[in-house]
């Protein structure tokens, strides 16, 4: 099963996705590619796959990835090959922006798709200058295209909103559980179940 988290820079996504992947059994987190520098405190394979410009742009040509996006010069995507190889067996989780989200919802249709919101503007303001030393015009970039992601909402099965983190970790987690007990997800499960029943 495939869950989309998405939502704009600084809703808080991939310290809800950190926390509930801790939380919840045969969970999986899709690693994205990228071509911007590697930072001190991240890890190749776990954080993101590193690659050069040219490579992404030929993964990009040869289909090999279900999104992508072009931010402040640096490529961003997710590659089939990742989605295939970890969603085969366990719950996979994407973290992803919005653009992102809206190109895979094009591709697979059984995706669950959960929107994250701030609790508000002025506070997504506040974690985006929090974060670190970015420029003022490398944040106010972030809040315009905050401004148009927020319009998507409607085209997501689930919203959470990230006021408080431990009730939105437990909100994601709700989500999770509630769609693993789907028809669709235990179809197979509950085929012996109902045979038993049948007299056969």
């Amino acid at each position: 099963m495939l869950f989309i988290i998405s939502g704009p820079s600084g809703c808080g996504k991939s310290t809800l996705v950190q926390r509930v992947i801790k939380k919840v059994d045969n969970l999986q987190f899709s690693v994205s590619h990228t071509t911007r520098d590697k930072r001190k405190s991240e890890k190749e394979g776990k954080d993101y796959y590193f690659v050069s410009k040219s490579e992404f742009k030929q993964m990009i040509d040869d289909d090999r990835m279900v999104e992508w996006t072009l931010f402040h010069g640096h490529y961003y995507g997710t590659s089939r090959r990742e989605i295939e190889k970890k969603g085969a067996g366990d719950t996979l989780l994407l973290d992803i922006d919005v653009n992102g989200a809206e190109q895979i919802k094009s591709k697979l249709k059984k995706a669950v798709f959960i929107f994250i919101l701030p609790p508000s503007f002025e506070e997504l303001k506040r974690r985006l200058e929090a974060r670190g030393p970015e420029t003022a015009v490398y944040i106010e970039e972030r809040l315009d295209v905050a401004r148009k992601d927020i319009r998507a909402y409607p085209q997501f099965d689930f919203i959470v909103i990230n006021d408080d983190l431990e009730k939105a970790v437990r909100s994601l987690e709700c989500i999770i559980h509630g769609m693993r007990c789907s028809l669709e997800s235990r179809k197979k499960e509950i085929m012996p179940i109902l045979r038993s029943f049948s007299g056969d």
